[in-house]
């Protein structure tokens, strides 16, 4: 997305000049080595006499040029020069379109740089602002991908893999035609694929440590939250190992045999099956089984 330097565009309003006074180059040299005539005291009222300050009338950059500006720093790859001249733009222009222009832009060329922090609270604000504004969808995908870029490995904290879902779902939600659908219903799997290898891991050492109960607990939540994704299989086969653990087998034979239902080639089903063989149980489904209930079977 972006916008092309020819648009036609309204007249921008052009904002008050702003008056800035300031201190001529000789006296503040004279000050400096402490010899600037006429000043015998540090009262404040003399310095407004004579022609010790001169003062200035400096223009707002026209709208329209400020965003040439911003488009060129794209173009030539000087994201962070972009993302300040476009800011300039949001500030001077405020209440405007070319605020919104200014704020969109921003929030791309600091995603483009690899500021993903800024860009994720630039697209925030945005969204806040012009929650109907009709790229709004574009903000909510620039947030998600900046979340989604910095989701680190499965051993780490998910709290970016986590928003990341969450802006991704939002689009699907909200705007189920959009361009960027498409791509954040993929990257929305990936995502939650990622929250539910975290909650594996985490079930994996508490089963190695003989933590049944709270094993179950991180594999109930795989199934309940992240069903479809590619952890599910493995899930239900540790929730074999765990309940029968537990003492609990016709739980653990419930887990086997959806597992076997829903995913009759997977090698995990292999797995449950053989497990459940060693103590002279078969996969028997439990229709009342919280484990039933979450796959829907009939």
């Amino acid at each position: 997305m972006t916008y092309a330097s020819n648009d036609v565009r309204p007249s921008p309003p052009r904002a008050a000049p702003r008056l800035l006074l300031r201190m001529s180059a000789a006296c503040a040299l004279a000050l400096t080595a402490g010899a600037c005539s006429g000043l015998d005291s540090l009262n404040p009222m003399n310095l407004f006499g004579g022609d010790k300050y001169k003062t200035e009338v400096v223009k707002d950059t026209p709208a329209d040029q400020l965003y040439d500006q911003g488009l060129a720093r794209l173009k030539s790859k000087n994201y962070d020069g972009a993302a300040k001249t476009f800011a300039n733009l949001d500030k001077q222009y405020p209440y405007s379109q070319w605020q919104r222009k200014g704020l969109l832009m921003t929030t791309f060329a600091q995603y483009q740089n690899g500021s993903y922090d800024d860009a994720a609270g630039s697209a925030k604000r945005y969204i806040g602002l012009y929650p109907n504004a009709p790229d709004v969808d574009y903000a909510y995908y620039l947030q998600a991908m900046s979340y989604y870029n910095q989701i680190p490995d499965v051993s780490r904290d998910q709290e970016r893999a986590s928003k990341a879902a969450d802006l991704f779902q939002q689009i699907l939600d909200k705007f189920p035609k959009s361009e960027y659908a498409e791509d954040a219903r993929y990257k929305l799997q990936v995502a939650r694929d990622q929250l539910a290898g975290k909650e594996m891991m985490v079930g994996r050492y508490y089963l190695n440590q003989r933590n049944f109960v709270a094993a179950v607990g991180r594999f109930r939540e795989v199934l309940a939250k992240y069903q479809t994704t590619r952890h599910a299989e493995e899930a239900l086969m540790r929730l074999t190992e765990a309940y029968l653990a537990l003492g609990l087998p016709q739980e653990a034979q419930t887990a086997a045999a959806v597992l076997g239902h829903n995913y009759p080639d997977s090698v995990w089903y292999k797995d449950a099956y053989a497990l459940l063989k060693t103590g002279g149980l078969e996969p028997n489904e439990d229709k009342g089984s919280w484990i039933s209930k979450a796959f829907h079977l009939g």
